[in-house]
């Protein structure tokens, strides 16, 4: 039996070796086996899949880019109005993508008019909004129109009256067990409004102001985002934000640096087109036609010479022609570039909150309008606010101000006009303050017996 035994270990002994290939603890000098090979290495049809996959989105992207161009420039050259009808469908675009993120189907089923209610309060704000702009920049128009004036004159009643209606159906519309859900949508959708279709609205008095104050700021955001992936990838190394781990230091900074200069040179081109820069008066305009306006004043160009700086040969100055609005479009291209992209991180931290890549797909190889659009609205407002505040001419008829003065106001009241032009025109040294002391003492002394007269 011991011989057996012996035996029997030999054989086991030999029967490890042969079935391992090795004597145990001796090194592997052996090829891996085929299989383990195949396991370990992806599949080339994988490979190739993913390779077609970029290739055909990347092919899909380019090519609605070049489609989303001509459509702008076409629209841009054609007029006004199809200026208008562009902003008018990105904001149902956009408006649809963010009222989407934030809907519950299994909800909204349970509830019969929480979508129809969603499209109510927007086609209220832009019946609204439109209104405003309408009445103010065609008021000519619209005043001579049997059936338009009416509504004109009381639009903003008639608007507050069709909200109110919106909001009693949706109060009546109340439902328990679901009312956290229905004001989080009414919440939600008074957001989407604001951030969407009011800031839209200021795009639009642009439009009507001039296509250079739409077209202007819409360029410095885009050739920022051009520039911004540009200087990126090129020398970028510290990350910027969070929120968007792609975005760095280097190519926020480069991105600025080039937006204005482009900024510069694209306002000089604008300026000589009298297309862009005269406002609107007749929506059926298109670049074909021959346009005439009093241009702006920062439409022309001045001369700016340096003062004798101490570091210069005695005498010598430096003198640079520009136009004022080549200077604005510097602050424009500085608010586009550093302040304009938070309303794309404003964006980003949104999706993140709800797991999303994308606001949706309306734009194919592009993810969602609201994607697209996110800095174009803020960058719209701030245009507007802008251009109303530094930069537009209020033109007023001294005759038609005289005539509302003498026909409409009271003795006393041509009186508190008269007395504060004369402190107003002493404040500014247009008139020494005794001389205005002097006349505030004559009609002191005459307004008396005018006011008894006219009694």
């Amino acid at each position: 039996m011991a011989g057996r035994q012996g035996g029997g270990t030999s054989v086991s002994q030999a029967d490890n070796k042969t079935e391992s290939g090795r004597e145990p603890g001796s090194k592997s000098l052996s090829k891996p086996n085929s299989e383990e090979t195949k396991l370990s290495a992806p599949p080339p049809s994988t490979t190739v899949s993913e390779y077609e996959k970029k290739k055909a989105n990347f092919l899909v992207r380019t090519f609605w880019t070049f489609v989303m161009i001509a459509g702008f420039f076409a629209a841009l050259f054609a007029g006004h109005i199809y200026v208008v009808l562009i902003i008018t469908a990105i904001q149902i675009v956009s408006f649809k993508e963010v009222i989407a993120i934030a809907n519950v189907s299994s909800r909204a089923r349970d509830l019969r008019f929480t979508k129809s209610l969603n499209w109510y309060w927007l086609a209220t704000t832009m019946y609204f909004l439109y209104g405003e702009s309408v009445v103010y920049y065609f008021r000519h128009i619209i005043l001579v129109d049997k059936v338009l004036q009416p509504l004109s004159t009381h639009h903003r009643f008639i608007s507050f009256c069709i909200y109110i209606f919106g909001f009693v159906f949706f109060v009546g519309t109340l439902k328990p067990g679901h009312l956290r859900f229905q004001f989080s949508q009414f919440a939600w959708t008074h957001m989407a409004l604001f951030l969407i279709n009011i800031q839209a609205h200021f795009i639009l008095n642009n439009i009507f102001e001039g296509l250079i104050w739409f077209f202007l700021p819409a360029a410095l955001v885009i050739t920022n985002d051009i520039f911004a992936y540009i200087c990126g990838i090129t020398f970028g190394r510290t990350q910027l934000i969070k929120l968007s781990p792609k975005k760095t230091v280097e190519g926020f900074l480069g991105a600025w640096i080039m937006t204005m200069l482009f900024g510069v040179g694209l306002t000089h081109v604008l300026l000589s087109s009298n297309y862009f820069i005269c406002p609107a008066t007749n929506l059926a305009t298109s670049i074909l036609q021959d346009i005439h306006c009093e241009p702006n004043p920062v439409f022309i160009a001045r001369t700016y010479t340096s003062p004798e700086f101490f570091f210069l040969p005695p005498g010598y100055t430096v003198s640079v022609t520009l136009a004022p609005l080549q200077i604005h479009a510097l602050v424009w291209a500085t608010f586009a570039s550093l302040i304009a992209p938070f309303g794309g991180f404003f964006a980003s931290g949104l999706k993140r909150s709800f797991k999303i890549k994308d606001f949706g797909d309306s734009i194919p190889g592009h993810g969602g309008m609201t994607d697209r659009m996110d800095c174009q609205f803020i960058m719209g407002m701030f245009a507007f606010l802008y251009y109303q505040t530094f930069i537009a001419v209020r033109n007023y008829n001294p005759g038609a101000v005289l005539d509302m003065m003498v026909t409409g106001l009271s003795i006393d009241d041509q009186a508190h006009v008269l007395k504060s032009m004369l402190h107003i025109w002493a404040r500014d040294g247009v008139i020494p303050p005794t001389a205005a002391d002097q006349v505030l003492g004559i009609l002191g002394d005459n307004l008396a017996t005018a006011s008894h007269l006219t009694e």
